[in-house]
């Protein structure tokens, strides 16, 4: 697709050597892309820009990347789609998390769909009750429909028992088709009220940023832009890390005016370097 001729974001983006952007809320809703996502990217790759969709997402970059491509963005658009579930993978499997990958390790996945993908990908034991698990994994949400006081009251007593717990999700707001409901960090937040251990992966936190740095090695991090909706998790995650960072008013903070924007970025310290009402 061609590039939009007034495209303020095309025009500053093309700048940057290599650009991470965030998917959900940036380049689609989960249904449909944004006005110019395809297209933005389309004009970036024919730039030479090398492209990488970063993802909080709690299941793999494989399995995303086939949802986008439904959604008409082709595998040419970007080189690697990197999720937090990628990373986490990546971390437990080197052994540098507190947690032990055995087919005896017992644990209960919290996911958006029931699924528990990355447990059986890393041959651990599931269970469904807390008492018996040896850790928590808590890869999305469905506090859309299933109150946060019914998580918590679930996870008590793996709390009581010491168990750790795995956020590779982040985001304490999702998107829905009818407004932003608490995400899988709000969850894990529930988790840490109960007393228990929480480790985080995925934005805004470095090792996903490192994680998607070590697949373009030879770029200073301030030649990295990110692309984001979110000011907590894309704006001062990038900024945290040494990037640069966009922010694209398409997603959660959509509803925001401009002072409450401000007041968003006052509370966590960043202010982004562009600002776009969407990536057309």
């Amino acid at each position: 697709m061609a590039e939009t001729p007034n495209s303020r974001f095309v025009a500053f983006a093309a700048a940057f050597p290599v650009i991470f952007f965030d998917q959900y809320g940036v380049l689609h809703d989960g249904r449909a892309p944004y006005p110019g996502a395809i297209a933005a990217m389309a004009a970036l790759r024919a730039r030479g820009a090398r492209i990488v969709v970063l993802s909080n997402s709690g299941r793999s970059g494989a399995y995303n990347a086939s949802r986008m491509a439904k959604l008409g963005f082709l595998p040419e658009l970007y080189e690697r789609f990197v999720t937090s579930c990628d990373v986490a993978k990546s971390l437990l499997l080197e052994g540098t998390l507190p947690i032990a990958v055995r087919a005896t390790t017992r644990c209960l996945t919290l996911s958006s769909s029931g699924s528990h993908e990355l447990a059986d990908e890393l041959g651990l034991t599931s269970v469904e009750d807390a008492a018996e698990a040896d850790f928590l994994l808590i890869s999305g949400s469905q506090a859309d429909k299933v109150p946060l006081e019914e998580y918590s009251r679930r996870m008590t007593p793996a709390a009581a028992r010491g168990a750790p717990c795995l956020c590779i999700n982040p985001d304490r707001l999702m998107l829905t088709p009818h407004g932003t409901n608490p995400g899988a960090g709000a969850i894990a937040a529930e988790y840490e009220k109960l007393g228990g251990s929480v480790t985080w992966i995925g934005k805004p936190h470095r090792a996903i940023y490192q994680y998607a740095r070590s697949l373009v090695p030879v770029v200073e991090t301030a030649d990295i832009l990110c692309v984001g909706d979110s000011v907590e998790h894309d704006i001062a995650g990038a900024h945290g890390f040494g990037a640069r960072a966009a922010l694209v008013r398409t997603g959660i903070l959509a509803p925001l005016n401009e002072a409450e924007l401000a007041r968003e970025c006052a509370a966590h310290g960043v202010v982004p370097d562009l600002v776009v009402t969407d990536l057309s």
